[in-house]
């Protein structure tokens, strides 16, 4: 938590760009107009919360999400210029979820947090890592960009890491995922159209 407060006070000044951005395409494009934040349900160690993210798609596409935007976002004609140019490639849209950290809602570092309906769908096929283990800003999984080897295979193994590693292990993997997160964020490798 401390960690993630220390991250939302130096990434303060990217937010405001991010925050700037969006305000300016608002007023370049009328269709881009929305609301700046919104949230969405997800699950964290079996519990529910909403995971909190700046818009990157149209707000009439957005409506149109039923609680997990995330598959609309494939299709650069759904994003805002703003979530296209700028939030995606640098997951800037994922700034907020430093709050939902401090919240103790989610980690710094775990498998990504996912909605209801589709944990409901990975735990009646017998996976239930995302009941046990916190959700997390970044993991594994985000890092890899999914080369060499499935998600959900990236984040067992960090659960699997969790269990059975020493604390002082945990802190030096978490912070090398931490490290790779800033390295994939600098060079822009989001999302790309």
């Amino acid at each position: 938590m401390a960690v993630a407060g220390a991250l939302l006070v130096v990434l303060a000044p990217v937010g405001a760009v991010a925050l700037g951005a969006m305000g300016l395409d608002m007023l370049r494009c009328p269709v881009d107009r929305g609301r700046l934040l919104y949230r969405e349900r997800r699950i964290s160690r079996g519990r529910s919360f909403d995971l909190l993210k700046l818009r990157t798609l149209r707000e009439d596409v957005l409506v149109t999400a039923e609680g997990h935007a995330r598959p609309l976002e494939g299709d650069a004609a759904n994003l805002t210029w703003a979530g296209r140019r700028l939030l995606k490639p640098y997951y800037l849209d994922e700034l907020p979820q430093l709050v939902n950290v401090v919240r103790g809602e989610m980690s710094l570092v775990g498998p990504r947090p996912w909605p209801p309906t589709l944990v409901e769908r990975q735990v009646a096929r017998g996976v239930d890592y995302r009941l046990r283990a916190p959700a997390g800003w970044t993991g594994p999984a985000q890092v890899s960009k999914g080369r060499g080897t499935s998600f959900e295979d990236l984040d067992r193994a960090y659960v699997e890491a969790l269990d059975r590693a020493g604390a002082w292990a945990i802190v030096r993997y978490d912070l090398g995922i931490l490290r790779r997160t800033v390295a994939t964020m600098v060079r822009g490798e989001g999302l790309e159209y």
